[in-house]
């Protein structure tokens, strides 16, 4: 059984800055780009804006998690069963399953990492001591609610 430390792999509290910075925009999907409080991470992420929505200056607490599993017991990334024992997921608002499919390190100490959600993407970017659960590969869950 994984610990509570293993479960969490990242979180932090941020701050909307842009919607779609680069001026394109896409039915049903904007790029949000915010910024960390406590890490000072950069992020920029995709979301299901007609079943979630983000605006300049929200703030939302953004948790990368290996499991769903309260108790920490891996989770089977390959299929999903709906169950009624409570989940990780019961409190957030914005649930996604993806995996890492890159990560890039520049010498000065900056993790750069892409995430895929199902053509969803996402990438975070920080100082790398903060970003050390975070594997290439690694199938993981995103979990979003306001602040």
């Amino acid at each position: 059984m994984e610990t509570s430390s293993k479960v969490t792999l990242f979180e932090d509290i941020f701050e909307v800055t842009a919607l779609n910075p680069d001026g394109y925009k896409f039915e049903r999907v904007n790029r949000v780009q915010a910024i960390g409080n406590t890490f000072n991470c950069d992020l920029l992420l995709d979301i299901n804006c007609e079943i979630y929505s983000l605006k300049e200056a929200d703030k939302f607490t953004l948790v990368l998690a290996s499991t769903l599993h309260l108790d920490g017991s891996p989770a089977d990334h390959f299929a999903y069963a709906v169950s009624s024992e409570p989940t990780l997921a019961d409190n957030y608002e914005y649930v996604m399953h993806g995996r890492v499919f890159d990560i890039s390190y520049q010498k000065d100490g900056t993790a750069v990492i892409a995430f895929s959600y199902g053509g969803l993407l996402m990438r975070l970017t920080g100082d790398q001591r903060n970003l050390t659960n975070i594997l290439p590969d690694m199938r993981l869950y995103l979990l979003l609610k306001k602040d």
